[in-house]
């Protein structure tokens, strides 16, 4: 006959109630202090990110205040730059005008203030950029190209106004001598004013076609609208009330502004501010002084 299992006594009881009780209790510590291990490495690491978002935006804003106080290179014709023979920039290393000779006046220079979302602006060079070219070129004038930007938001959240500009001065810094080409593509491709514009894929590739140099610092220039800041100052200080054109007792109201010995180039219809031979007619006034 079959015996029945040895029951425990009420001694081997309460001895394993209190074994099974301890497990359970380093169980629970056991579990807490992953746990709380588990929360102080997540804390580390949050804390660890939170520094190094604070030190790329440290970083990121003493470099964009060091552009903001420097300026871009070669815009160092108040806040313009100057192109002359063979379509090369001025710069602090190269001056490409002839040279004046004893006697002879200077090389004429036509300022241009422009906005390139502006129509206005792109009627005139529609009608004058192959004249001003061969000018340029040829040492005939120089030509001093400011771009400024204001019709950002006009109709459209789309500020290709201010990102046209960023781009002609990253050009300007990295490229100067094929800023002419550029600009000129600008305007060749040049949104409606109002409309959402071309993107910044659309003005790297503009900055292939015009051949420039340090291409791929001149995308990240674009990309990161590097100069942003430096344009939307210059643009506030060139449609301020108290700014002048150097060289004349007048201002800027409005793109395009064209001067030539401190005269201001005018017009009243389409067909005279697009007409090159009116321009060159009031050119040859102009610098007769």
């Amino acid at each position: 006959m079959a015996t029945n299992p040895s029951r425990q006594t009420r001694s081997e009881q309460r001895e394993a109630t209190r074994e099974k009780a301890r497990a359970l209790r380093e169980a629970s510590a056991r579990k807490e202090r992953n746990k709380s291990l588990g929360i102080k490495v997540s804390i580390a690491a949050a804390i660890l990110i939170v520094v190094a978002l604070i030190v790329t935006a440290i970083v990121g804003a003493a470099k964009q205040s060091t552009t903001d106080a420097t300026g871009p290179a070669n815009m160092i014709y108040d806040s313009g730059i100057k192109i002359g023979t063979n379509l090369e920039a001025f710069t602090e290393h190269q001056t490409p005008a002839p040279a004046a000779t004893a006697g002879s006046a200077a090389t004429p220079n036509i300022q241009i203030y422009v906005d390139y979302q502006c129509p206005i602006c792109e009627m005139f060079e529609q009608g004058n950029t192959a004249q001003l070219r061969q000018w340029v070129k040829s040492g005939v004038a120089t030509v001093e190209i400011h771009p400024i930007s204001f019709l950002d938001g006009r109709g459209s959240p789309n500020t290709y106004s201010s990102r046209a500009a960023n781009a002609a001065v990253c050009v300007a810094n990295y490229s100067p001598n094929n800023f002419f080409d550029f600009s000129a593509l600008l305007y060749q491709h040049q949104p409606a004013e109002g409309t959402p514009g071309p993107e910044n894929p659309e003005l790297i590739k503009r900055t292939t076609e015009a051949g420039v140099q340090n291409a791929a610092k001149i995308a990240d220039c674009i990309n990161n609208k590097t100069f942003g800041n430096w344009v939307k100052n210059t643009t506030d200080t060139v449609l301020g009330a108290k700014y002048k054109v150097k060289g004349a007792t007048f201002g800027v109201t409005g793109t395009p502004t064209i001067v030539v010995n401190g005269k201001q180039y005018a017009w009243t219809t389409e067909a005279e501010l697009t007409s090159p031979a009116r321009f060159a007619a009031w050119f040859q006034q102009a610098i007769k002084g």
